[in-house]
């Protein structure tokens, strides 16, 4: 992939909204959690936003990266000192007070994640032991006008099918919920995402997001059946997030991964759906 100084291929319309990407302080500056999956990088708000401007991007949903576990604090100051419309999708225990919820409410905060490590290996029943959280965070939630956000290993986003179709409030599935494109679009578990998309009462959105943790193909190639089996399936329930500033795989550039949107969904319509529309109603902008 070429690097973050090449051009766009095209111009976001106007509203555009970054779905889902990640802010990091200095080192030392923030308290890390428990369970560090890579080497936190220096990711400045900053950065972000002279990178956001390139591309047209003017609405941010930010979003709690796992190496601060449920300490939000890097986030919430980032938003605090942003005054583009912003929105926060944070990290809590699902017994937070009331009044902690309320504060993050203010600040623009609409959502929380439940976060798995995306290359956990399969355990059979290893759901079960998420349902009382899921189950917990979707009535209070539901209550305050949240929504939940899953970043999961494919192999338990469908594990996860019968509660995920039972949840009776807005949620999204992260990276296509982990499904594996050399699989294809007709893989059995890609077939029940789709489903869960455009079935039910169509709580679910599906987040264009971290291609590079699915995809084996050259220029991620294999991805792009996987976005218009999407978009034929339910085009006002996807979004588009850039997962900046890409963590693991922080070699890919930003501006090619926003480019492929370009290459995969030529409709300038289609793409302001993605960019626009969806994430306004998603994310009450």
């Amino acid at each position: 992939m070429l690097h973050d100084d090449e051009k766009p291929a095209f111009h976001a319309p106007a509203g555009a909204c970054d779905s889902h990407f990640h802010v990091f302080g200095p080192p030392g500056s923030y308290g890390y959690g428990a369970d560090l999956r890579y080497e936190p990088p220096h990711a400045p708000l900053e950065d972000y936003l002279a990178l956001a401007g390139r591309l047209g991007i003017e609405r941010f949903v930010f979003v709690q990266p796992s190496a601060y576990g449920r300490d939000n604090a890097c986030m919430l100051d980032a938003m605090a000192r942003t005054q583009a419309p912003r929105r926060g999708i944070v990290d809590v225990d699902e017994h937070a007070p009331d009044a902690e919820l309320a504060r993050m409410d203010a600040l623009g905060v609409r959502g929380v994640r439940i976060n798995v490590r995306p290359v956990m290996p399969p355990q059979p029943g290893f759901g079960d032991t998420l349902v009382p959280r899921i189950q917990r965070l979707a009535a209070r939630c539901a209550e305050i006008g949240w929504h939940l956000d899953f970043l999961l290993p494919g192999w338990l986003t469908v594990e996860l099918m019968p509660v995920l179709r039972g949840l009776q409030l807005p949620f999204t599935l992260a990276h296509l919920g982990m499904q594996q494109a050399a699989l294809g679009t007709d893989a059995p578990g890609f077939r029940q995402v789709l489903e869960l998309v455009r079935g039910g009462d169509r709580h679910c959105r599906l987040k264009v997001t971290g291609i590079y943790r699915i995809s084996t193909a050259p220029d991620f190639d294999d991805v792009g059946p996987m976005v218009r089996a999407a978009l034929e399936a339910a085009p006002d329930r996807v979004i588009w997030g850039s997962d900046y500033p890409h963590l693991s795989f922080g070699d890919n550039s930003s501006v090619a991964l926003f480019n492929l949107l370009g290459k995969w969904v030529p409709d300038p319509v289609l793409r302001k759906r993605i960019l626009v529309d969806t994430p306004a109603e998603l994310y009450g902008f």
